[in-house]
């Protein structure tokens, strides 16, 4: 089941990707394995998944535990200041970076550590009170601190999206995140690249490829729908 739900989402990578003029090989999947085991992970990667993304910080280093084959994993969820000591070191990418108190503490991390951690920062576009992130207008005054930081590398921006019914309600989300990666790219930051785009996932993926993301965040469309039952 997985290797046909995956076979179909890189399909419409593509299919978007060349529709738009834009190289399908510049777009990652991220397969969102939250609350899914590790058997179904070790499936995943064995069609050719690489990047894994997660929600929780014990429940990635869990799955980093017991999973031997060499993936890149994702940090896809909130970051709580006192976790950040236990996955510095073991992530891609942290994609929630929602707060300077957070980027003091993961700076200070990978300090100690002697390494530098690969983050997004999280933008809150659609201002939605239940979500993290920084508000469009704060970013470039937050990038100029960030850009301080050396055990820090910004490598782009994250926003998650509504829940949409229609998809296409999200397209101005989506464009908006594109356009402020302009405005930073502009301000010429030496440490801060823009090259990341993550945003998108199961239900408006498309649309975000459309407007320009080079990550998108797929969970339930390759692994069908999560029991939550199990999780409190």
């Amino acid at each position: 089941m997985i290797q046909v739900q995956l076979e179909e989402v890189r399909s419409q990578i593509k299919e978007t990707a060349y529709k738009v003029n834009r190289n399908p090989e510049d777009i990652t999947l991220i397969a969102v394995s939250k609350t899914y085991p590790a058997s179904v992970i070790e499936e995943a990667i064995a069609n050719g998944c690489m990047d894994f993304g997660e929600n929780h910080v014990q429940e990635l280093c869990q799955k980093i535990e017991s999973i031997n084959t060499p993936v890149k994993w994702h940090l896809i969820g909130h970051l709580q200041t006192n976790k950040v000591k236990y996955i510095i070191g073991k992530t891609e990418l942290i994609h929630s970076l929602d707060s300077l108190r957070l980027a003091e503490e993961i700076e200070k991390q990978s300090a100690k550590k002697g390494i530098i951690t690969r983050v997004l920062v999280e933008v809150n576009v659609a201002e939605e009170a239940s979500k993290y992130g920084f508000k469009i207008e704060e970013v470039i005054e937050v990038m100029k601190q960030l850009n301080e930081m050396s055990h820090i590398k910004v490598e782009g921006l994250m926003t998650v999206a509504p829940f949409v019914e229609n998809p296409e309600e999200n397209r101005t989300i989506f464009r908006e995140l594109y356009r402020l990666s302009v405005d930073i790219q502009k301000q010429k930051f030496d440490n801060i690249s823009t090259n990341i785009l993550s945003m998108g996932m199961s239900n408006d993926y498309k649309i975000a490829i459309e407007e320009g993301a080079t990550m998108v965040r797929v969970g339930s469309a390759i692994f069908g729908n999560r029991d939550y039952s199990k999780h409190h």
